[in-house]
């Protein structure tokens, strides 16, 4: 790789932070012919005037683009290494750059505000034409604002402190150029939402559409950050308990199900309510009620602190056992052995769900199946899709948040198949070390987890280097579910 500064004070700052090779291109970028040809990447690294109001002296800014008159040049990989940096403990700007002749001053730097550039310099852009379709990054240390200009009395000590940065800067500029390299990408369909995730989220929107904020939620709708997020922005209260909801309000109860008791809780408050629990969640629900009328001890397999779990206990919790993994299921005990019956949770991993019924029906020869799969339709189809893909992979990425069980599940199943595999919440928790060396990467999502994320990561990867990009499906999904008559 190749490190661009601009400036003698610049490079020295580089050099402390990393062994890669620097090349001092000039202020304005005059010698840029030098970097012209070859295939390494180069990474444009150094000081910078902030634009954006929000920007502080000593903050990280990572380019998205660099543009100047009218010339404007994509830093695809932006969110990767932007992830790697605050990881790092840097505070860290994603946006545009602009690159000028000439410092910018007062009202310029309010004008240059207004179309959207976080920061200035004068190289970037420069470089930036030079490498051509090669890996490249810019990175900028800000040393000046609006607020703070280039001729305050304490320039001097802000400017050797945002040398400091760009030594912490360096090495991780490193790493994102040892991660650069051509790839096959092969994206596992199905991923991203399922039937019963989409109806959820649509039930929350179509709530806040017809009744108006504030519309409280128990718990997350749905196990993914992003969404409820998103949420939250429109005017959805998530609570985790119904007395943190005013009496009388409306409320959501989440996908995955509640207890008899939570909807008691509910009618008692005067609360209105609107139930998003997945239909298939409600299945199960429906199974430990039919088992418990006939006395029998259900075993419900699944892990005992997931909500899923929590809700489907409490339909019949003097009936109900919780086996959580291979070891319960082999000291699981029955008031009578002869009428037993077991359900799953909804988003376990479906070979190691088998496992552990196998046990018990070695030690429950009388032991009941549930009259249809638990397991969701969408959970086995994304395992299947993902083993695939796995097969040709040495590494594959996994989009979803930490409390999704499907997610972590679909990362087991990937690992089982041979490859090394994340979850990542998004592009930004990609670790730069896992893709060093790795030439075919695999890509899905759990099925609570939005697919501009996917969409997101493939973009990055195309930063870093040209991408065969392959979709693998494993099997059509047109599952619908209709909606409940309050959002109908």
């Amino acid at each position: 790789m190749t490190i661009c500064v601009a400036l003698r004070a610049e490079e020295v700052a580089v050099r402390r932070g990393t062994a890669a090779p620097v090349t001092r291109v000039g202020m304005r970028a005059s010698r840029a012919a030098v970097i012209a040809g070859g295939d390494e990447p180069v990474a444009m690294l150094g000081v910078a005037g902030g634009v954006a109001p929000y920007v502080q002296v000593g903050d990280v800014v990572v380019a998205t683009e660099v543009r100047s008159d009218g010339v404007v040049v994509q830093c695809a990989s932006a969110a990767l290494l932007a992830g790697a940096l605050r990881r790092a403990g840097l505070t860290v700007h994603l946006g545009p750059i602009e690159t000028r002749r000439s410092l910018d001053r007062g009202d310029d730097v309010a004008r240059l505000a207004m179309t959207g550039a976080v920061a200035v310099d004068m190289e970037s852009a420069t470089v930036a034409e030079a490498v051509g379709s090669r890996p490249f990054a810019t990175v900028r240390v800000i040393t000046d604002t609006a607020a703070a200009p280039l001729t305050r009395p304490g320039i001097v000590r802000d400017g050797y402190r945002a040398l400091r940065t760009v030594t912490r800067v360096a090495p991780i500029v490193s790493q994102w150029a040892a991660a650069a390299g051509d790839r096959e990408v092969r994206l596992a369909a199905p991923r991203s939402f399922c039937a019963g995730v989409e109806r959820a989220i649509d039930i929350v929107q179509r709530a806040l559409d017809r009744y108006g904020a504030p519309i409280y939620v128990r718990r997350q709708i749905v196990h993914n950050a992003h969404i409820v997020a998103e949420l939250e922005a429109r005017g959805a209260v998530f609570v985790e308990e119904l007395g943190e909801v005013p009496e009388g309000a409306r409320v959501i109860f989440a996908a995955h199900g509640v207890t008899p008791a939570v909807r008691d809780e509910a009618t008692n408050r005067g609360l209105s309510v609107i139930d998003a629990t997945c239909p298939l969640v409600a299945k199960v629900h429906s199974e430990v009620r039919r088992y418990a009328a006939r006395d029998a001890t259900v075993f419900l397999i699944g892990h005992r602190d997931h909500e899923e779990v929590v809700g489907t206990v409490g339909e019949a919790a003097d009936h109900v056992v919780v086996v959580d993994g291979e070891s319960e299921a082999e000291l699981a005990q029955a008031a009578d052995p002869d009428n037993v019956a077991y359900v799953m949770q909804t988003t376990l991993a479906v070979d190691e769900a088998e496992r552990i019924a196998g046990k018990l029906r070695q030690r429950f020869p009388a032991l009941v199946a549930p009259r249809s799969d638990d397991i969701c339709y969408a959970t086995s189809n994304r395992q299947v899709a993902v083993r695939e893909i796995a097969a040709e992979s040495e590494l594959v990425l996994v989009v979803g948040s930490t409390n999704s069980s499907n997610s972590q599940r679909l990362v087991e199943v990937a690992r089982r198949a041979g490859a090394q595999a994340h979850l990542v919440d998004d592009v930004t928790g990609i670790d730069l070390d896992w893709l060093r060396g790795v030439r075919r990467v695999g890509i899905t999502a759990g099925a609570s987890a939005p697919p501009h994320l996917v969409d997101e990561i493939v973009h990055c990867l195309h930063g870093l280097g040209a991408v065969d990009l392959r979709e693998i499906s494993a099997v059509e999904e047109n599952v619908t579910f209709t909606l409940p008559r309050e959002v109908s």
